[in-house]
This record gives structure tokens, sequence and C-alpha cells, in this order.
């Protein structure tokens, strides 16, 4: 990406090799995320030139000298939210909060403040410190989560942001109960992801709401028993169906006025989860009053709240085990030289998620294609 707004170029770049604490990776696939489009678009601010692509994964192809936890030919998925291991946050066991690592996201550089990619005498930008809208990338040790080698490399790709920003904001953040009541704003990927989380969570009814009747379908395919079309009278439809409220709402929109829903819709001493980011200049307010007597519990989730080592392997075993039907993801597949195909689609409400595929065969996804079908 040159510019906010310009079309996306495919170029070769120069790639300088992993420093001592990072590792070379030769992608498989990547998903395609709304932020990568937002970033495009000049929604989310970052540094340009740079290259896009946050979901990822693939093989090692060299490590950094003090590198242990992965070797040349590990199969590996990538987390765009790396850990310094030492600050506050990383040693209470809240890695997604590392005081190091936004400072260096927002800058377009790796942790220490400088970048591996350039084209010609010119830097040119990580994004997330991953980019992996390209063959290879240079991340950061912590970024590079080991796997099965049995996974195909296009699920793990997604599991990289989406599907562990939903699934970890059910598991992790909200906690849901077995039995309990959850219902989910939002039918687009991260929803889905809290939908599979919440099923396989136990919850006894996961009601959905999106605008769009076809995602509403959809949904139900991923664990939802009722979806939901946004009305005046959503909430008291809600309450009717879990009987006075539901135990936790996963906000995974952001939109305007779903936050206030939620917590109408949401029993005594429920918990609202917000995982969809609103816009900057939105304030929502809430009755006060309420807000104190009925215990409720408001809470964002970044990320899933995750630790991101240990929660992509253990969704990438449930994917295996058959409990996360993570290849209904997948709507279509692209080239790289596609992806401007594939935002277009996106923004069009097309896809669940896409998947660029630079190797057939690792990624177990045909390298383009409307039909999209796991390799056996």
């Amino acid at each position: 990406m040159t510019a906010p707004n310009e079309p996306l170029e495919t170029v070769s770049l120069d790639l300088s090799g992993p420093r001592h604490d990072e590792v070379l990776v030769r992608l498989a696939a990547t998903g395609i995320c709304a932020s990568d489009a937002h970033t495009h678009s000049g929604r989310i601010p970052s540094p340009a030139p740079c290259v896009l692509g946050h979901e990822g994964a693939g093989v090692v192809e060299r490590v950094g000298a003090s590198i242990t936890h992965v070797a040349s030919g590990d199969h590996v998925a990538l987390s765009w939210m790396p850990s310094c291991g030492t600050c506050r946050h990383c040693v209470s066991g809240r890695p997604v909060l590392c005081t190091a690592a936004a400072p260096a996201m927002f800058a377009g550089t790796l942790l220490d403040g400088t970048v591996r990619l350039h084209r010609g005498s010119q830097p040119v930008s990580h994004y997330s410190f991953l980019s992996t809208f390209a063959t290879h990338a240079v991340v950061p040790a912590s970024s590079a989560i080991r796997i099965d080698r049995q996974i195909p490399l296009g699920i793990a790709s997604l599991v990289g942001c989406g599907i562990l920003t939903g699934y970890g904001a059910v598991v992790n953040k909200a906690r849901v109960a077995p039995g309990s009541s959850v219902v989910v704003f939002g039918a687009g990927g991260v929803g889905l992801s809290a939908i599979m989380a919440a099923r396989v969570s136990g919850a006894g009814q996961i009601l959905v709401v999106d605008p769009v009747a076809a995602k509403l379908d959809e949904a139900r395919l991923f664990g939802a028993t009722d979806g939901l079309v946004p009305s005046d009278d959503l909430v008291e439809q809600i309450r009717d169906l879990t009987g006075g409220g539901a135990d936790v709402a996963v906000d995974a929109a952001g939109g305007e006025g779903i936050l206030g829903q939620a917590f109408s819709a949401t029993v005594p001493g429920g918990t609202i989860v917000c995982v969809g980011i609103p816009d900057v200049r939105a304030r929502p307010s809430l009755p006060g009053a309420e807000l104190v007597r009925d215990e409720k519990v408001i809470t964002g989730s970044l990320y899933g709240s995750s630790r991101p080592s240990v929660d992509i392997p253990s969704i990438l075993r449930q994917y295996a085990a058959g409990a996360l039907p993570l290849d209904r993801m997948i709507t279509r597949s692209y080239r790289l030289d596609q992806i401007g195909d594939a935002f277009v689609d996106m923004r069009a409400g097309r896809l669940k998620r896409g998947v660029v595929v630079f190797d057939e065969h690792l990624a177990g996804v045909a390298p383009a294609g409307d039909d999209v079908r796991l390799a056996a």
C-alpha cells in the first residue's frame, strides 16, 4: 500500500534476514481481514508505504540466534500481537496488553523500532508486525507459534486474528458456563467465531443479531439457536426468548447503539463483552442507576483477551477433533494479485473469510475459486 485509497501494488521488495530474536517464515496462506481494508481506506491510520496483512501461517525458514521454541521446517501460525515477556501485563498473564508492542505496531516497525522491508533505498513499514500479504515475513519470536503439521495452513492462517478474537471473547473474557444464554451482535467472522465458542462452551441458547437474513441462516450452521434482525422491539424479543435476558452479550460489530441494546438485553448480573471497535468519536451512555443496581459487567476484549501461544494451538486441536468447524469460515480463495478483488468482495459482504494462497499443498485450499473445499 503506497497510500490510503491508492491501488494496491504487487511488487518485489528486499527483506532483511531475522535478527537474534526474530523468525523468517515462508507464508503458505494469509487471511484477509476487515482491518486490512479499513487501513487501505484510511479509516485505520497506518504508516505508508507498507505491506498489509496480519493473518498468516507458513513454514519457518530461518531463526535468530536466541530462538529455541521453533526451528527451521516447523509449521507456525502467526500472532499479530507479540509480547515482550517482561512488562507488568506480560508477567501478569495478559500479553495482549504488552506495553512494548503497541508503540512499535502503530509506528509500523518490529519490536526494536526498525524495519526489515525496503524498496531500493526506501524503508517500507510493517503492518501489525507481520505483513502477510507477501511470500515471506520476518516476525518477532513470540509471533511465531508452532502448530501440528497436519493442520492445513489455510485454516491456521485465520486463527491468528478473527477466530481467536471471537473465540477468546467468549471463552477467556465472558467465561460462558454450560446451560447459559448468549446473544451475539454481528454475524461476521468474529461473530461466527464467538458463536462456535459459545457452542463448545455448552451454552443452552445462542442468539445472533444481524441485519442480513442470509448471515442468520449461516450462523445456525455454526451453532446459533435463534436469529434476529435489528428492530425497535429487539430487546424485548431477546428477553422473551431467554426468559428475562441473556446471561452474556457479545458486541462483535461495534456499531452505534449496540452497547445500549446489549446492556438492556442482559439479565441482572450479566456480562457484556465489547469486541467490535466503535468509531473513535463514539461516546456511548448507559443508565447509571441500573449499572449499579443490576451489577452488570461491561468489559472490552482485545484479541480475545488471549494468550496466543496457548490459545491458537488449543483452537486448532479442537478443529482437528471436529469440535470447531473452522473450514466453513472460508468463502473464497485468491492469488496475491487478486487482493483488490478480495477487498471488493469483503466490502460487499460476500465473504465470511477470504484466503490468499501461496502454497496450495500446505494451505489445503485451492489457489483461487469461488467454491472453496479443503484438500484431502
